[in-house]
């Protein structure tokens, strides 16, 4: 299973860092996902982030936090 989850980690790892303006969202992304409304991605838009790039973004973030919470719950249970 850990090969499979590396293999998540080299994957969103491999992405080029976001731009400056997708901060704000991917911080909601990570820490308030079910909060994220179409308005946040409207203005990503707006402000000439692609849809690729919103997608990529915001499924590594998704990722990320999956993983962190995944090695914090393995963590406890040893």
């Amino acid at each position: 299973m850990s090969e499979h989850l590396e293999q998540l980690r080299a994957g969103v790892d491999a992405l080029p860092e976001p731009p400056a303006v997708m901060g704000p969202y991917l911080e909601k992304v990570h820490r308030r996902a079910a909060d994220v409304t179409d308005a946040d991605v409207e203005e990503l838009l707006e402000a000439g982030v692609s849809d690729d790039e919103i997608f990529e973004q915001t499924v590594a973030a998704a990722i990320r936090e999956g993983l962190r919470r995944f090695e914090a719950a393995a963590g406890v249970i040893g």
